[in-house]
């Protein structure tokens, strides 16, 4: 809202980038929203992209990405840990790790921006850069026209 508020009073356009931190394995933000619930709560604002990021290593993200990728019609944009921290708050996933898990998700056309958060390292980010260097990126998909509402979870009204 601040960032609406501060274009208008410049008379500009200013691009937001929207992410979300899922807290737990159930998918959810600290206030509860889903994924699907977190889009359509934002989507008013047509943010120049949405995404997710922090939380967990790319293997356990992917499972709340690809809803989120197959309806969001803004560029997706996802930044995971190097794998979930040990019982000393080290990340152990190499970056030959994350790289391969990311590139899965370029297979199935799940994002359009990535980078790294916690654990990650200039040698992930080089082996990120390597695996999507020549890689097409998500085509964003034409969102069929629906009355979408949502509180914690998603609801799309039939018409």
């Amino acid at each position: 809202m601040a960032a609406q508020e501060a274009a208008d009073a410049c008379g500009r356009d200013v691009p937001l980038m929207i992410s979300m931190t899922i807290t737990d394995m159930a998918g959810r933000n600290l206030s509860g929203h889903t994924v699907e619930g977190f889009w359509h709560t934002i989507r008013h604002v047509k943010p120049l992209t949405i995404g997710l990021n922090c939380s967990f290593g790319a293997d356990l993200l992917r499972p709340y990405l690809a809803p989120l990728a197959k309806q969001a019609d803004a560029l997706i944009m996802a930044y995971p840990n190097a794998g979930l921290p040990n019982e000393l708050g080290q990340y152990d996933e190499l970056p030959e790790q994350t790289a391969k898990l990311i590139e899965q998700w370029l297979d199935d056309g799940l994002v359009n921006i990535v980078g790294g958060c916690c654990g990650t390292t200039p040698a992930h980010i080089a082996a990120i850069a390597t695996v999507v260097a020549d890689r097409a990126p998500r085509t964003v998909p034409t969102a069929p026209v629906h009355t979408r509402l949502a509180g914690l979870e998603p609801f799309v009204m039939a018409a």
